[in-house]
Parts: structure tokens; sequence; C-alpha cells
């Protein structure tokens, strides 16, 4: 396997919601595996998310979990998720689903520097950029 470089979100107990929702987004091949498969049968994070991975057709792969026990969940505070590309259609139907339900703190539109650029909160609180090049020919 190649060396990737990828997102990993942390949960506040609804991972599985959060990554089953990108699922719907993107498509691909979701594996979540649980705090109960992995040796912890009888806790109370027996049904919660102890890693999930979502590998999509485009090649982009999102990783996440809900915060174990005793671990601060802060969402959104330190970083963004970033697409880019020059696919137009495909990068506004991900624009559209993010941010429905959610806030948009950046109108998907022309920016200075000539690409079509958009920042939104999605509704589980996870910041995204959409950056859409004009397509190389």
């Amino acid at each position: 396997m190649d060396s990737r470089l990828n997102p990993y979100i942390s949960f506040d107990g609804d991972a599985r919601q959060a990554l089953e929702f990108y699922k719907e987004v993107f498509g691909g091949t979701l594996a979540l595996n649980t705090y109960g498969a992995f040796g912890q049968p009888d806790s109370p994070e027996a049904d919660k998310i102890m890693h999930g991975m979502l590998e999509t057709p485009s090649g982009f792969t999102l990783m996440g979990a809900d915060s174990p026990p005793g671990m601060e969940h802060t969402p959104g505070s330190n970083f963004s998720v970033s697409l880019s590309g020059d696919d137009d259609a495909e990068l506004r139907g991900y624009w559209e689903k993010l941010s429905a339900g959610g806030s948009v703190a950046v109108p998907l539109d022309k920016q200075m520097w000539g690409d079509v650029f958009g920042m939104c909160t999605d509704r589980f609180g996870i910041p995204w950029m959409v950056n859409i090049t004009e397509p190389q020919g």
C-alpha cells in the first residue's frame, strides 16, 4: 500500500452516522469497527466506532472514530478537510451535499485567485473547503 495523507476525525458519539453520511456524499466502501469488536464487548462504548474508514471511487480516504472515554472532544477546532480538483460538476455535487443542513462561511463562488472556492461546516460540525480549478487543456 502506498503512503497516503488523509483526515482523521474524532466524533462525540455519532461517528457511525457521520461516516455513513460521508459515504452517501462520496460513495465508496465503508468499514466500521466497534469498540465491542476489539475487546470491549461489555463496555458502554461497545457499539461506538473505534475505527472507521471510507475509501471512495475518486481515491479519497476518510477515517474517523468516536472519542474514547476520558478524551475531550472539540469538533472542528484544529483542521479543515479540503476537496480540490477541476471536475466542476463532481465538486459542486459534494458541496451541495456537505453544506445541506450545515452552515456556509464562504459561498462557493469565483475568487480573486481565479478558482471557484467555498467554505462550509457540515451538520456534524466538520469544516470543509472546496476549490475548483479551471481544467488544464
